[in-house]
C-alpha cells in the first residue's frame, strides 16, 4: 500500500464487528460493506490484486475510511442494508423497488370492512401482505366474497347510528352480497365472527373455515334444507380447490421462509417463499445488478434481510441453500433431504424461470447488453483471457477415408457468421486418418489468414478428444500461433472439453450458455461438413456412373453433373428433361443404357 493515511487509518480500526465506508477525495461515498472484524476485512482490500477489474478501480479511489462498531454481527447486517438505501454508494448493489405492493386491510371499525390498498394508515387495522402482485390480492378477495357476505359501503355503523335508523338497505342486500347490518338485520357479534375465520384465512390457516363450514352443511342437511347445504357445499369446494393450488408436501411445515438465489456475471436471482400452515401463501423474485463480482453468500444475507424487513416477516427459521449469517437468534436449515428439500427445489426452480424470462426481455429489448453478458460468461465459464467474441470451430467428414473433406464454421458474438463458413478439400492426407486431416486444415486456415492480413479469432474448437486437439496444435505451433488464439476440444460423448497440456477436462454444467453456444457451433460445423461431403459424394457416383455410357464425354459429363446433381436424379430424369441439357441423341443414349441396367 502506496498511501501512508490509508496504512495508518486501516491500522487503527477496530477488531470487532461493525460497518465500514469508503470514500473518494472529493468525499463523495464509494461502497459500504458489514464485518464480523472490521481490520481484517478493510484490510483485505488492500494486500492482493482482485480478480474483477472493477474491485481494482474502488480500492484506487478510496481515499477516506469511516466505520461504525456495532454489537453483533445481526446489527451489522441491518446497518449496512439502511445505509446502502439511504447513501446509495455507486459500488453498491442496489435493493431498490420503485412498486408499492398491495395490502389487504381488516379495518378497525364496527362491521369491519375488508378491501386492498397500497397504503398502510396506522389507525389499528390489520394489513396483511404486502403480495407481490394484485391478480393475487383480487383472487383473495373473490375467495371472501364468494365465503362471506360482507359489506362494501364505508358508512360509519356505531350502534348508536343503527339504532336510529340512519341508514338504510343497498342493493348488495337486496341481491345476497350483504346481510344489511346496517339496519340491524344482522348483529355486530355474528359478523366479527366471520372477520375472525378470515383472519386466518389471510394468514393462510384455512383449516378452521373448512371445519365451519362442514358443520353446517352437515346440520342443514339433517335439517332437509338441501338448498341450503349445496351453497355451503359449493363454498367448500371453493375453499378447497384455492388451497389446493398452495398446499405443499408437508402440512407440518408452518411459519418457514425460503430463500434460493441463482446467479451469473451481471446479476444474481434470490426467490422467496412464505409457508404458512402447509401452504405457499407468498413468492416473490428480486432482480440484484452485480457491482463488483459479489459471492452468492453475500447477496443472499443481503436479499434476506431486505425482504424481511420489505414484506413484515417474524418467522424465526429459514430455508437456504448454503449456510447464512443473518443473526444468532435465526434457526438456518439448509436441508438435503425430505420435505424441505423440495421447498428449496422449488424455490430455486423458480428463480431460474425468473432469470430465463428476464434474459429472454432482454435479448428483444436490449440484444446488445444480452451478447455483453454471454461474451463475459463464456470467457469465465472458459477460462479466458479475453471475451471469445470470434470463434471459429473444426470438423472432419469421410466414409472409410473416401472423400474426405472438412469445414470451418464461423460464430461472431455469439451467432453464426454464415458468409464466413469454409469448405475444405484434404490435399495431402491418404486413407481415413482424421487426425492428419486437422492437422492439414488447420494449418490452412490460419496460414491463408495469416498471409491476407485478416483478423484471427479468439477462440478456436476443435470436435473431438485429445488426439484431434493434438494435431491441431501442431499446426497452430509451426505457425508461431500458441497462446496468440486459445484451443479447446469437445469431446462428443461426455461433452468433455479438452485444454492444451491439461489431462483432466472440464465439465460445464448441462444447462450453462456457454455449453449451449459451444454445441451450437460443433453441430454446425458437423452439419455443413456433412453436406458438402454428400455433395461431393453424389458427384463423384455420377462421374463415374456417366463416364460408364458409351457415347458420352467429359464435355457432357460435367454439363449433366452440374445440372442433375446425383445419379439417382439422372436415372429418374426423362428423355425430354435429359434432352433439355445435352440434346436428343446423347438423352437417347442415356436413358437406353440406364433400362438396360
Amino acid at each position: 500500500m502506496t498511501n501512508p493515511s490509508l496504512a495508518l487509518q486501516i491500522q487503527t480500526l477496530p477488531d470487532s464487528p461493525g460497518v465500514y465506508q469508503y470514500y473518494d477525495k472529493e468525499g463523495k461515498i464509494l461502497y459500504v460493506g458489514k464485518a464480523k472484524n472490521l481490520k481484517k476485512r478493510v484490510a483485505s482490500y488492500f494486500n492482493k490484486i482482485h480478480d474483477t477489474a472493477k474491485t481494482n478501480v474502488l480500492v484506487k479511489k478510496i481515499v477516506t475510511i469511516k466505520h461504525i462498531v456495532v454489537p453483533t454481527e445481526t446489527d451489522a447486517l441491518l446497518l449496512e442494508n439502511n445505509l446502502i438505501k439511504t447513501l446509495q454508494p455507486r459500488y453498491n448493489v442496489m435493493l431498490k423497488d420503485d412498486k408499492s405492493y398491495p395490502w389487504i386491510c381488516i379495518k378497525k371499525e364496527p362491521f369491519s370492512r375488508i378491501f386492498s390498498t397500497r397504503r398502510m394508515i396506522k389507525d389499528g387495522s390489520e394489513y396483511f401482505g404486502p403480495y407481490t402482485n394484485f391478480k393475487t390480492v383480487s383472487t383473495i378477495l373473490d375467495l371472501i366474497k364468494e365465503l362471506y357476505p360482507l359489506r362494501t359501503c364505508n358508512f360509519d355503523l356505531s350502534k348508536n347510528n343503527i339504532d336510529s335508523g340512519k341508514f338504510k338497505v343497498c342493493l348488495e342486500y337486496h341481491i345476497g352480497n350483504c346481510k344489511g347490518g346496517c339496519e340491524g338485520y344482522e348483529s355486530l357479534e355474528n359478523y366479527q365472527k366471520q372477520v375472525d375465520i378470515i383472519r386466518e384465512i389471510l394468514k393462510g390457516n384455512f383449516k378452521e373455515s373448512m371445519k365451519d363450514f362442514r358443520k353446517v352443511m352437515t346440520d342443514l342437511a339433517q335439517n332437509m334444507q338441501f338448498e341450503e347445504a349445496q351453497k355451503i357445499k359449493e363454498k367448500v369446494e371453493v375453499l378447497e380447490n384455492y388451497q389446493s393450488r398452495s398446499t405443499i408436501v408437508n402440512s407440518k411445515i408452518t411459519n418457514v421462509d425460503v430463500f434460493s438465489i441463482v446467479s451469473d456475471e451481471s446479476a444474481a436471482y434470490i426467490n422467496f417463499l412464505q409457508i404458512a400452515h402447509g401452504a405457499i401463501i407468498r413468492s416473490h423474485t428480486l432482480e440484484i445488478k452485480k457491482k463488483l463480482d459479489e459471492p452468492d453468500q453475500e447477496l443472499l444475507e443481503l436479499a434476506i434481510i431486505e425482504l424481511r424487513e420489505r414484506f413484515k416477516l417474524l418467522s424465526r427459521e429459514i430455508i437456504v441453500p448454503f449456510e447464512v449469517e443473518v443473526g444468532d437468534n435465526m434457526k438456518v436449515t439448509i436441508p438435503q433431504l425430505g420435505d424441505k428439500k423440495q421447498l428449496l427445489d422449488l424455490s430455486i426452480r423458480n428463480a431460474k424461470f425468473f432469470r430465463i424470462e428476464q434474459l429472454k426481455q432482454l435479448q428483444i429489448v436490449d440484444p446488445d447488453r444480452h451478447t455483453n453478458r454471454i461474451m463475459a460468461q463464456m470467457q469465465k465459464d472458459l477460462r479466458l483471457n479475453v471475451e471469445p467474441r470470434h470463434i471459429e470451430c473444426f470438423d472432419n467428414s469421410n466414409i472409410q477415408g473416401t472423400n474426405p473433406v472438412a469445414a470451418c464454421v464461423v460464430f461472431k458474438d455469439g451467432k453464426p457468421s454464415k458468409k464466413d463458413y469454409r469448405h475444405f478439400n484434404i490435399k495431402t492426407v491418404e486413407g481415413p486418418n482424421d487426425f492428419a486431416s486437422m492437422e492439414e486444415i488447420v494449418f490452412r486456415r490460419y496460414k491463408r489468414l495469416l498471409d491476407e492480413n485478416e483478423p484471427l479469432p479468439q477462440l478456436i474448437i476443435i470436435d473431438g478428444g485429445k488426439g484431434q486437439l493434438s494435431s491441431a496444435l501442431k499446426s497452430i505451433d509451426a505457425l508461431g500461433l500458441r497462446g496468440k488464439i486459445a484451443i479447446i476440444g469437445i469431446a462428443k460423448r461426455l461433452e468433455e472439453l479438452f485444454y492444451p497440456g491439461d489431462s483432466v477436462p472440464l465439465y460445464l454444467d448441462k444447462k450453462s450458455e456457454t455449453l449451449k453456444v459451444i454445441q451450437m457451433l460443433r453441430n454446425e460445423a458437423h452439419r455443413f461438413g456433412i453436406t458438402f461431403h454428400r455433395d461431393k459424394r453424389s458427384k463423384a457416383a455420377l462421374n463415374s456412373s456417366v463416364e460408364s455410357i458409351p457415347g458420352i464425354g467429359e464435355k457432357t459429363m460435367i454439363m449433366l453433373v452440374k445440372h442433375f446433381k446425383s445419379v439417382k436424379r439422372l436415372k429418374l430424369a426423362t428423355e425430354n428433361e435429359i434432352s433439355e441439357v445435352v440434346g436428343a441423341s446423347k438423352a437417347k443414349k442415356i436413358t437406353d443404357f440406364y433400362h438396360k441396367e
